[in-house]
């Protein structure tokens, strides 16, 4: 699914659950800035039609990412970014990194899970002694 030329999948086949993939993507698109302070999120409703999912599993995505602090919902507004925004330098510098990595990634004819995967898996390795 693509709104506003942002890219959203599901991988039903996938063991990862639909709504642990959704808050995966949305969390990255917002720590990126692909999703800005105060851009609005699909509704419920249209996110769920558009990936074939149940309503409740886009709730259930939407609530992690609001205890995370990314997002903030209310009833009649929608769901909206409200993380802060990330220095444009900093955004910059990982979105050159991001894009030598995928296309290397693309050259071993990697899939986008295993891309993904590997990123954190270096990045877990990162965080023990």
């Amino acid at each position: 699914m693509t709104t506003n030329g942002i890219s959203i999948s599901v991988n039903h086949a996938s063991p990862v659950p639909p709504y642990e993939q959704l808050r995966v993507q949305l969390a990255d698109l917002i720590s990126i800035g692909r999703l800005a302070q105060g851009d609005r999120l699909p509704s419920v409703r249209q996110l769920a039609s558009d990936l074939g999912l149940a309503n409740n599993t886009v709730v259930r995505a939407y609530r992690e990412l609001e205890a995370a602090g990314l997002v903030k919902s209310r009833r009649g507004s929608g769901t909206q970014v409200v993380a802060p925004a990330v220095t444009t330098d900093i955004k910059a510098k990982l979105a050159s990194h991001a894009s030598s990595y995928a296309a290397a990634a693309r050259q071993l004819n990697a899939t986008d899970e295993e891309t993904l995967a590997a990123i954190r898996h270096a990045l877990a390795c990162r965080d023990t002694p």
